[in-house]
Formats: C-alpha cells, sequence, structure tokens
C-alpha cells in the first residue's frame, strides 16, 4: 500500500512492490516519481527525512552502510541514548535518514539582516542566497542502496518514464502553476517550462502574457529526465558531481547563490536512530532534531491517555489540554532545538519523565495560561507547507514514512538551466534573527543559527507506530510547516485513543498552537458550541484553511494479511494504490 499526494506517484510505488521490492524501494520509486508529477513540493533540489521499519535482519551492515560515518550520533538525545542507527524492535529493526539541507560554506549569521536590523524577506525566500545544499537525492539513494532489493535503475525507471513522455497536468496542477505564476515567470527556466503564451503584447516590442499549464496540456520534462538517468548511471556523483552539479554552480555565480562545488561534493545524508517513545502502550518512533520528532514526542508525553479518553474527541476539555501541551512544547523547541551536530552545548532531556511530569503539572484543567506567562513575548514569524508526505507499507510488514520539502511552493522559482529541478528556499528555516519570526510565524533561538553546514530545524516528523507486542501497525506524516506536529499528534490520538479508524482519523477536523502568535487556530467541523467552551476558558480563537495532509497506511493484524490507506482529503490529488 502506498499513501501520497499525487495518483501517478502512488501507482508507480506499488506497481515496484508488485515486482518484488519492498518499502523502502517502493517509497524511493514514489519520491522520484513525485518529482515529476507534484513540482510544487517533490524534489530532487531540496530535503527531508525518512523513518523505516523492515522486518528480519539488516542487510546494512554487509553493504558497507554502517560504518564509523553511521555511528548514529546524530540522533542521541539525552543521557540514556545507545549508540548506532539502528534501532531493534519486535522481530525487525528501525533506523532514520537525515537528509536535510545544509547551509553552504558561505553563509553567515546576517545573511538576511538589513544595516538596521530588519530581516530582508525577499532575500530569505526569492534569491538564490535562500537555496540551502540539497539532500533529497544523497538521502533517498542512502535509503535505497543500504535497504531496498530492487536494482536502482528498476527503482527509478518509472520516474524518467514519466519525465520523458510527459504528464497529462491536471486541474489541481494547473491552479498551483497559476497561483505561483508571478514567481515562476521570474525565471527563464521555470517559465519557458512551466508557463506558455497567453496573448500577444500590445506593442511591437511588447512580450506575450503569460499563462500557466491548463488541464489537459502535456508537461514534459526532457532536462530532468536527463539528469535522472545520471542519477541512475553514476550514483550520488550524478547530481554533486559533473554536469549537474556545474549547472547548479554556474547559476548561482551568475545570480549570486552561495553554494559552490565544495559544498556538492562534501554532502552526505545521515543514518541516524530513531527518537523512541511510548503513547497509550505502543511504541512510537519518529525523526530525531533536527526534525520533528522530538517536540512530537515530547507533546505525546504531556498529555494523559486517561483524562483525554474521559473528555472524548472533540469536546472542549480534550482541545483545551492538547492546546495547552502543544504550547509547552513548542516553547521547548523555540528554546532549545537545532541541529545536534553543529550545537556546542546539548539541549536537556526534554523527554525524561519528570520533566514532563513538571510541565504537566503547569496545565490548568480550566483555564488557558496565555503566551506571555509562559515565554518572553517575540514579534510574531512562520514555517513552508508545501512539503509532501507519503507512507508505504509492504506484504511483509515493512514500513516507510517519508517527508521531502522545498519549503515553499516551487521552492524559490528557481530551476537549475540544463538540469529541469527547481531549488529549495529552506535557508529561510534558520534563525535569520533570534527572537524574530521566519516564514511560518516560528520564533526560534540561538541554537538554529544561520552557520556554515549545519542543518536547519525542521517540523517535519515520519513516524511509525507499533501495536504493544511490537509489530507493525502505522506509518505517518504530513506536510504543513509548523503545523505538521500537531497534525501527526492528533492522527494518532484519533487512531489509538479515541478508536477512530485511519481514514476517519487521518479526515477529522484539527486544531493548532504554537505558543507565538498568541492564537489558538480551527478548522471547519470543530464545533461553534465547542468554540464558545474554548473562548470562555481563555483561548483567541481563528478559523483556519485545512491544515496538513496526512497520508498514512496501517499494516492488519495478524501480519500478512494486508494492509490499508488513508489520504488526507486536504490536498485534492492525494491517492492511495495497493499492490
Amino acid at each position: 500500500m502506498v499513501a501520497s499526494q499525487e495518483g501517478r506517484a502512488s501507482a508507480v510505488g506499488a506497481a515496484i512492490l508488485w515486482q518484488g521490492g519492498n518499502a523502502v524501494d517502493g517509497a524511493v520509486a514514489t519520491a522520484f516519481a513525485l518529482a515529476v508529477t507534484l513540482p510544487q513540493a517533490g524534489n530532487l533540489g531540496g530535503g527531508g527525512f525518512l523513518v523505516l521499519w523492515l522486518p528480519g535482519a539488516s542487510p546494512a551492515r554487509a553493504r558497507g552502510c554502517l560504518g564509523p560515518e553511521a555511528s548514529g550520533s546524530a540522533g542521541s538525545v539525552g543521557p540514556h541514548a545507545q549508540p548506532g542507527p539502528e534501532r531493534p524492535i519486535g522481530q525487525g529493526f528501525a533506523v532514520a535518514v537525515n537528509f536535510r539541507e545544509t547551509a553552504p560554506a558561505a553563509a553567515r549569521a546576517d545573511l538576511f539582516l538589513r544595516a538596521d536590523g530588519s530581516v530582508d524577506r525577499q532575500r530569505a525566500t526569492r534569491s538564490l542566497q535562500s537555496t540551502a545544499v540539497p539532500g533529497s537525492v544523497a538521502g533517498l539513494l542512502l535509503a535505497q542502496r543500504c535497504y531496498g532489493r530492487l536494482p536502482l535503475q528498476v527503482v527509478m525507471a518509472p520516474a524518467i518514464a514519466l519525465a520523458e513522455r510527459g504528464v497529462p497536468v491536471d486541474r489541481e496542477l494547473a491552479d498551483s502553476l497559476t497561483a505561483a505564476l508571478p514567481l515562476l515567470a521570474a525565471d527563464p527556466t521555470s517559465r519557458a517550462l512551466y508557463l506558455r503564451p497567453a496573448r500577444r503584447g500590445t506593442g511591437p516590442d511588447a512580450p506575450p502574457a503569460l499563462r500557466a499549464l491548463q488541464p489537459g496540456e502535456v508537461l514534459r520534462q526532457a532536462e530532468l529526465a536527463a539528469t535522472l538517468r545520471r542519477i541512475v548511471r553514476q550514483g550520488e556523483a550524478g547530481f554533486y558531481r559533473g554536469q549537474v552539479a556545474a549547472a547548479l554552480v554556474n547559476l548561482m555565480r551568475q545570480r549570486g547563490g552561495l553554494i559552490q562545488s565544495v559544498d556538492l561534493a562534501t554532502y552526505r545524508a545521515e543514518l541516524v536512530r530513531p527518537l523512541a517513545g511510548r503513547f497509550a502502550d505502543h511504541p512510537v518512533l519518529s525523526m530525531p532534531p533536527p526534525g520533528g520528532g522530538l517536540t512530537l514526542l515530547q507533546l505525546l508525553g504531556l498529555l494523559d491517555p486517561a483524562d483525554l479518553a474521559a473528555s472524548g474527541a472533540g469536546s472542549a476539555a480534550s482541545l483545551h489540554r492538547l492546546t495547552e501541551a502543544m504550547n509547552l512544547a513548542y516553547r521547548d523547541r523555540n528554546t532549545w532545538l537545532g541541529d545536534p551536530a553543529s550545537m556546542a552545548t546539548p539541549p536537556p532531556d526534554l523527554l525524561d519523565s519528570a520533566y514532563l511530569d513538571q510541565l504537566r503539572r503547569r496545565i490548568d484543567p480550566l483555564r488557558h495560561r496565555p503566551a506571555a506567562e509562559i515565554a518572553a513575548p517575540p514579534p510574531p514569524r512562520r514555517e513552508g507547507v508545501n512539503t509532501t508526505h507519503l507512507s508505504v507499507a509492504d506484504r511483509h510488514g515493512g514500513l516507510v514514512a517519508l517527508t521531502t520539502t522545498l519549503n515553499f511552493a516551487y521552492g524559490n522559482g528557481v530551476t537549475v538551466p540544463g538540469a529541469g529541478f527547481l531549488l529549495n528556499n529552506e535557508m529561510d528555516d534558520f534563525t535569520a534573527a533570534p527572537g524574530r519570526p521566519n516564514s511560518f510565524a516560528l520564533v526560534q533561538g540561538e541554537a538554529n543559527a544561520i552557520t556554515p553546514g549545519r542543518r536547519p530545524l525542521s517540523s517535519m516528523a515520519p513516524t511509525l507506530v507499533f501495536r504493544p507486542d511490537g509489530t507493525p501497525w502505522l506509518a505517518t506524516g504530513s506536510p504543513g510547516g509548523s503545523r505538521i506536529i500537531t497534525t501527526v499528534a492528533q492522527v494518532l490520538l484519533q487512531r489509538i485513543l479515541w478508536g477512530a479508524n485511519l481514514a476517519t482519523a487521518v479526515a477529522a477536523p484539527r486544531i493548532h498552537s504554537q505558543l507565538w502568535p498568541d492564537r489558538l487556530s480551527l478548522e471547519e467541523g470543530i464545533s461553534p458550541d465547542t468554540r464558545r467552551l474554548l473562548e470562555a476558558m481563555g483561548h483567541i480563537t481563528k478559523s483556519s484553511p485545512a491544515m496538513g495532509a496526512a497520508n498514512s497506511v496501517e499494516v492488519l493484524a495478524p501480519r500478512g494479511s494486508g494492509s490499508l490507506g488513508a489520504v488526507d482529503p486536504r490536498r485534492g490529488r492525494t491517492a492511495a494504490v495497493g499492490e
């Protein structure tokens, strides 16, 4: 079963499973296909995280994947962390892949600051200085080489065919391209790829007006297909060295970007140990920092399953407790977390049971604690929502949760000439100025400051859940910027605690709070009576558009009896395809 944001990509992953591939092969094939069919979020020019569980013994050591470079230190959090990237669980093992982008060597802490100390949002999000060193290719290849079953050429062949033959544009892609038209029109390569002349200009030298590709027209990407073929032939070197790397570096030189050849040649994805927690007796594995799994596990740890079970799904009492826990978890995230590989002082153990007990006692069951009582007030901030998540289950119970991103839709809108892929604007996920907001209203500190080689803090939280006996159960995750963590938490609450089936758990209305700004966002579907009760407790509520897209899969018990997929109705092209 493959659940992703785009039907053709899900079908690619399912076909790979039919050919004998495991969950890793299916996930990697789907991710490369999304780079073709979902240009606003699928990518070669971005990065992300992957968490996997496979039954039986690990093949990775025999394949040379578990040498000293894969010590697992990047996944170690707290005094009791164990060495090594692979975590035994049940009758198998789990591992995470960190392929978050890195800051180029030429980056500096004040990169996006004007002379008066304010943040230049245009430079931070739309210029080539906003592009971090891409990690998607390295991460997908590392996962497939170490844990997949099929040859890479088999796994990537469908994506190459889609790029060469072209994909018919559907209504959602056409609408997305239309919304991004000013951004894409500003770059000549993106303009030629995604836009078409609409009519002749009014003067003899006036350029024609532009329109996005429309439903039924075909998006062909010959240069992207050529890049994918180089990756098949040469592996990581086909992207991080040679012709593709030269094209990216030349673009940077011409237009003031920071990435140099050495940044690409030295980039490495990492195998890291997944973070582990328990909720309502279910083992939960998620992505360690700079991913969002630590905040997810802290949020779950602050919630008392008995209290929430008693008050019930959707009640004001449950939503109030959930909101107060969200605010405490986001306070700690913004204060302490960053890339652990480049932090001089590690954060405290935020999952320590005594610390969680102490925080839990600060939750008033009847009254909202204003943000100013929890942390000093900063100016308002935001994080990109055009991330995409996919989940895969294979016939043996293997699970993969994989989240990738360009940050904003279409990243910074710039396509690499001759290589055919869009570039990320992930440098905006760093702290441009401590105490000042980024593009997702998140206010962070020095732990996430721009530093050469550092990976920016992320909310992405691909997550696996197991039954109490250790057998595999769920794979989930979501796009949505700073709302990813709260989205995943609510899917787990619905499925584990409140007994919703997977489809209902994914579709149920959601809330979100992140301490600053001090307001509670409510999706459509929260009842007016509940909203009034929350406001009476002191919450400032705000109606919100749809949050996240938690495409999820579930392995049925007993293992081998099949799996379910649930696609999130919040994003129109999501599709689950079974083998």
